[in-house]
């Protein structure tokens, strides 16, 4: 049986990609294989054998003496291929490379345009140098490993140079959405639903000065966690907080019994330079999910999304407001948007789909 070995230093053990979709998947395709994680014991869960990592105390930490560790362990498993999802595991990569080994990139985020958003890194100027310098490190040392997998066409344009480049994109599995039964929401009004990370550069604050501005007609449900808690008492502080229904964070069926319970998705994320360019999860969950949708107005996401979402300016209040009234008065409009994205999620954007690609590419590499 060909072992494989993925490894997160970055990531939750029960990440959605990692262990959900890609682990489980090669587990059921028949492959013996092993994950790398943050994790509080050595246990095996649905096929998938998982080796702990501490948690780290520090992102220093963790990008040091965590790698250093889990270079140690992946040795120890003697594995057939690696598959690592962090960018600050290349090192780690190229080092497994030097041993013989079959190593695979996931890239989950287009990180050097990450790296222009993350302002504990210093000045925009800074960034800017940061993130040139990564980008040609990252894109020159990919081409030493055996495959690189992306999200998006757009990112995989970057590393061309790999012969053996493809887009796995993180689109819902149908066989978890469909066990998933709705909830009942005894409420009486028009729910719509946002489950993000709930910061202010995800538009979050907007969107409930929407629901303040619609008079009660409309509950929020509200799914995720406050990174920030004075950016939370803000949230609190405001009118549209009232008709708020905030859950926190939630398993993810408990996510998707929700989605099913409300009548619009939301997901109206603020222009930053590493969402104009992305297929936002959650908008395929909705999808997925039977719901129609408000998103930002972002042109490559009208490019993916067409007429699959209503679009807005993210950071208007008025004008998110006004185009969830426009569904609250066109009711047939939810059922037949609702209908005819789930159907696009079926036949194109699923994980049922997606991991034939993820297989394919694994009995390549052990051809």
């Amino acid at each position: 049986m060909t072992k494989i070995c993925h490894i997160t230093t970055a990531h939750p053990v029960f990440d959605n990609r990692i262990f959900h979709k890609q682990c489980k998947t090669l587990a059921n395709a028949g492959f013996e294989v092993y994950l790398i994680a943050t994790h509080d014991k050595k246990e095996t869960i649905d096929g998938v054998n998982i080796i702990p990592l501490p948690k780290s105390s520090s992102r220093m930490e963790r990008m040091f003496k965590k790698k250093k560790l889990a270079y140690e362990l992946a040795l120890s498993v003697n594995a057939d291929i690696y598959h690592f999802h962090d960018p600050e595991l290349i090192s780690l990569g190229i080092k497994l490379k030097r041993k013989g080994k079959k190593v695979i990139y996931d890239v989950h985020e287009d990180v050097p345009n990450q790296i222009l958003d993350k302002e504990w890194l210093g000045p925009k100027f800074i960034r800017k140098i940061v993130s040139k310098s990564f980008n040609i490190f990252e894109k020159n040392n990919a081409e030493k490993f055996d495959a690189v997998i992306t999200v998006i066409p757009e990112i995989e344009k970057k590393f061309y140079k790999n012969y053996r480049t493809i887009v796995v994109g993180n689109v819902p599995s149908l066989e978890v959405i469909d066990k998933s039964e709705p909830k009942t929401l005894e409420n009486g009004k028009f729910n719509v639903i946002c489950a993000s990370g709930l910061t202010r550069i995800r538009g979050i604050k907007e969107l409930i000065e929407s629901i303040g501005l619609l008079k009660g007609e409309v509950r929020l449900i509200l799914l995720g966690a406050f990174d920030d808690k004075a950016f939370e008492d803000e949230c609190r502080s405001l009118e549209g907080w009232k008709h708020t229904d905030y859950l926190g964070r939630v398993s993810v069926n408990e996510v998707y019994s929700y989605m099913k319970s409300s009548d619009l998705g939301m997901c109206t994320l603020h222009p930053a330079a590493n969402y104009v360019v992305s297929w936002p999860t959650k908008a395929f969950e909705y999808m997925a999910c039977g719901l129609p949708m408000i998103i930002s107005d972002f042109p490559y996401w009208k490019s993916v999304f067409k007429d699959s979402a209503t679009y807005v300016n993210p950071q208007d209040p008025n004008e998110i407001a006004e185009n969830i009234k426009f569904y609250m008065e066109n009711p047939d409009l939810i059922s037949e948007i609702g209908n005819k994205n789930r159907k696009l999620i079926e036949k194109v954007y699923s994980w049922e789909v997606e991991k034939l690609k993820l297989i394919e590419l694994y009995n390549k590499l052990i051809e």
